[in-house]
């Protein structure tokens, strides 16, 4: 018998409520004329999409667009899931906890300009062409990654990604 199903069988109540699950972070990505929409962060003056933690409650989309508009100003609506990544499964060759699934959400600008930023975590945001990116904040979300991003808006029609 696997754990999970030992714990559902004999564990009070109170012990399954709290079975360890993934963490969700969502990540924004918002275009404007071939360019994607970064903001700096406070903790290492880096770049990366805009993005952080769900809420309990929340729906994915409800949460990108609280993360845009809190970190970058802009107002957007969530419209296709384009990557769901794994995030740092193992570090040091240690398994990670908790498990964090990080889900990249094409959304579209619902008003060109920004109003201020809400939240404590970043202090600006602009657009960046894909040949012109800055410094990233890496643990935020990768080269890699926001190069698979400007394969997608060149490519409406890619499924979502996801391992």
């Amino acid at each position: 018998m696997n754990l999970r199903a030992w714990l559902v069988a004999v564990a009070p109540r109170w012990l399954k409520q709290s079975y360890p699950t993934p963490k969700v972070d969502v990540r924004g990505v918002v275009f404007r004329d071939g360019r994607i929409l970064l903001v700096r962060e406070l903790t290492d003056g880096r770049w990366a999409l805009p993005g952080g933690w769900a809420d309990v409650g929340e729906s994915m989309s409800e949460a990108v667009v609280r993360e845009i508009r809190e970190e970058s100003g802009y107002e957007t609506r969530a419209v296709k899931l384009l990557a769901v990544a794994n995030l740092a499964r193992y570090q040091d060759g240690r398994p990670l906890r908790p498990n964090v699934y990080k889900l990249f959400v094409r959304c579209e600008l619902v008003e060109e300009e920004p109003g201020a930023i809400a939240g404590g975590e970043t202090e600006e945001a602009r657009f960046f062409a894909e040949d012109d990116l800055p410094e990233l904040s890496t643990p935020r979300g990768s080269p890699a990654q926001l190069a698979r991003l400007f394969e997608h808006v060149r490519n409406p029609d890619l499924p979502a990604d996801f391992d």
